[in-house]
C-alpha cells in the first residue's frame, strides 16, 4: 500500500492548486481524480465562456493567457492540461475514490484500483457530477438531460429549458440561434440575478420579443415521450415538446463526505463543517478546498475565490506536521 502526506482527491483547478502548494512545500502527495483532468471543466457546454477574467482562473502564480479577457472552455482545457504537465504533478486519472477511512492516526483510501495510507486528505471533487432531480413523472425518459453541451443537436427541435440561471440561459440562447423552438420553464419572476451580466439583456430581449417563450412563476409537472405539462399561474399548459433540458442545478457528494466522518448541517443547505481559517473538517487530517465547501450553495464558492484554499491548507499541514 502506497503511503503519501498528502492525498487530494479531485484533479479540477482546485485540486491542481492544492498539488502545486504541495510540491513547493516539498510534501509527498497524489491527485487521484475519477475522470479526465479538469473533468468537470471537460463536461461543461463546448462555447462556455467564463464569467472571470483569465488572472482570476490561474494557479500557482503560472500566468493564464486568453485571446479575450474571458477565455472561453478550450483555452481554460488548454491551460490547466500545461500547468500539470509542465509541473509534472503526480496524478492517477480515471480511478474513482470509494472510501476514505480513519485508521491509527491515518487515512486509508480506497479507490477502483487500490488504496493507499496518507496522513492526510484534501477533498475538492466540485459538485457538477450530482444534478438536482425535479422527481416528476417522465424525468427518465431519454428526452431528458440535465447537462448541455452542444447546441447543434437540437436544430429544429421543439426544446423545453428548465431554470433560469447561467446553464439555461446559455442552452436558451445557443439552441435558440442554431434554428431550435425554445420555450423556458422559470420557477420564479423572471432571469436569475446571477446570469452573466453581458447575457442578461440578450435574453430578456428575446423573451420580450417573443423570439423565445417564457412561463414565470411556473414548474414543469409531467414529461412525456411528445408532451409536456407545465403549471402556470393560469392553470396546466400542455405543449409539444422533442426535448427536455433540465438544467436545476447540481449538488456535492454529500452520501462520500459524510461516509469520510464530515458533519452536514442539517437546515438544507447541508454545509461541511470546516474552519474557514485552515479548510480542515472535523475530521482531523481532512480538508475541503473549492466549492464543495458550500454544500448546496453551489453559487458562492468560484475557482477565483477558493484558490487560497490550497495555500491555507499547506500551510497547516506544515505548521502541524513539523
Amino acid at each position: 500500500m502506497e503511503t503519501y502526506d498528502i492525498l487530494i482527491i479531485g484533479a479540477g483547478p482546485i485540486g491542481l492548486a492544492c498539488g502545486l502548494a504541495a510540491k513547493k512545500a516539498g510534501l509527498n502527495y497524489l491527485i487521484i481524480e475519477k475522470g479526465c483532468l479538469t473533468n468537470s471543466l471537460y463536461n461543461y457546454p463546448l462555447y462556455m465562456t467564463f464569467f472571470s477574467t483569465s488572472e482570476k482562473l490561474e494557479i500557482g502564480g503560472v500566468p493564464f493567457v486568453s485571446i479575450s479577457a474571458k477565455p472561453v472552455r478550450p483555452e481554460a482545457l488548454e491551460y490547466y492540461r500545461r500547468v500539470a504537465v509542465s509541473n509534472h504533478l503526480n496524478t492517477h486519472l480515471f480511478e474513482a475514490v470509494e472510501t476514505v477511512k480513519q485508521t491509527n492516526g491515518s487515512y486509508t483510501v480506497t479507490t477502483t484500483k487500490t488504496s493507499y495510507t496518507t496522513k492526510h486528505v484534501i477533498i475538492a471533487t466540485g459538485f457538477y457530477d450530482i444534478p438536482n432531480m425535479l422527481h416528476i413523472p417522465g424525468e427518465h425518459l431519454p428526452k431528458v438531460n440535465h447537462y448541455y453541451k452542444d447546441p447543434h443537436f437540437y436544430a429544429m427541435q421543439k426544446v423545453l429549458v428548465i431554470g433560469a440561471n447561467n446553464s439555461s440561459v446559455d442552452a436558451a440562447l445557443e439552441t435558440y440561434r442554431k434554428g431550435a423552438d425554445v420555450t423556458m420553464v422559470i420557477r420564479e419572476e423572471g432571469i436569475g440575478k446571477r446570469v452573466k451580466y453581458w447575457v442578461k439583456p440578450d435574453i430578456e430581449n428575446r423573451i420580450s420579443e417573443g423570439s423565445i417563450k417564457a412561463y414565470t412563476h411556473s414548474t414543469v409537472q409531467a414529461i412525456r415521450e411528445h408532451e409536456v405539462d407545465i403549471l402556470t399561474p393560469d392553470g396546466i399548459v400542455t405543449l409539444q415538446n422533442d426535448f427536455v433540458l433540465a438544467l436545476t442545478g447540481y449538488q456535492p457528494n454529500f452520501s462520500f463526505l459524510e461516509k469520510a466522518g464530515i458533519e452536514l448541517s442539517d437546515d438544507g443547505k447541508k454545509q461541511p463543517t470546516y474552519n474557514p481559517d485552515t479548510m480542515e473538517t472535523n475530521m482531523p487530517g481532512i480538508y475541503l478546498a473549492g466549492v464543495v465547501c458550500g454544500g448546496m450553495n453551489t453559487h458562492i464558492w468560484f475557482i477565483e475565490n477558493s484558490r487560497d484554499h490550497a495555500d491555507k491548507i499547506i500551510a497547516h499541514i506544515k505548521a502541524t506536521r513539523y
